[in-house]
């Protein structure tokens, strides 16, 4: 799937590759098989104009798509941690021993949620999870009792809210730009750019324009891809918020 392509560079070399190869399949083969007629220019030059106009605009709905993901995961990061440090501090509400029991956990548990936003190997966000997974089955044992009191519950309460906020934050890491988008924009694209090699009328002097295109709409392809890759490319969330978070709390 599109989805799991966690390469935008490799992306970019690859967009540009087919996407000047179909521009010259339009010069070199439909032109010259089909020569377009003096008559119909005007017309021809209307259905490109067209077709680029619809290639901005599906790349520019790519955009705003990818835009949207990021900003998501960026405002669950920060209500991640608002959520783990409003815990940390209604463990105070508690008895000593696990008022201290609940701190050391979310200690460690923070660790943990900034490793998830900075990790890239694959292998090592696999253990990762487990370790997350293990690590909220002690949280909740810290705060659950047989008859909680009005403050237990709600200790409980903002524990609940931790757990549901990583939650949250993995189903907005999972969100990602829907295949069938990526495959309407590179049709549309490898489209357009034969259509424009059908019309170029360079005589050979200046190829490289026929290059131009394929390298703009691969440049766009690489942003979008970039911002709606979480663990590749140069654009990443990175987790202010829980790193502010970890420097307040007491070791």
């Amino acid at each position: 799937m599109l989805n799991e392509f966690d390469h935008p560079v490799l992306l970019f070399f690859l967009s540009v590759a087919v996407l000047w190869l179909s521009a010259w399949f339009g010069r070199a083969v439909l032109r010259r098989r089909s020569p377009p007629d003096e008559d119909a220019t005007q017309d021809f030059s209307v259905v490109v104009g067209a077709a680029l106009a619809l290639v901005g605009l599906i790349i520019g709905f790519s955009f705003s798509m990818a835009v949207g993901r990021y900003d998501q995961r960026k405002n669950l990061e920060e209500a991640e941690a608002n959520a783990i440090g409003t815990e940390y501090l209604r463990a105070d509400l508690v008895p000593a021993a696990d008022g201290a029991r609940i701190r050391a956990l979310l200690n460690t548990y923070v660790d943990q949620r900034v490793l998830f936003y900075t990790t890239r190997d694959r292998g090592e966000l696999a253990l990762l999870n487990d370790r997350t997974t293990k690590l909220q089955g002690e949280l909740w044992d810290a705060v659950k009792s047989p008859a909680p009191t009005p403050i237990g519950a709600l200790v409980v309460a903002g524990m609940n809210d931790v757990l549901n906020s990583q939650g949250y934050t993995q189903a907005a890491w999972w969100n990602r730009i829907p295949t069938s988008a990526w495959v309407l924009m590179f049709a549309i694209a490898i489209g357009c750019n034969a259509l424009v090699g059908y019309a170029f009328r360079s005589s050979g002097k200046h190829p490289f324009l026929l290059l131009v295109l394929p390298v703009v709409l691969s440049l766009a392809i690489l942003l979008i891809a970039d911002i709606d890759t979480p663990r590749a490319g140069f654009i990443h969330v990175v987790p202010q918020n829980l790193l502010s978070l970890k420097a307040t709390m007491r070791p």
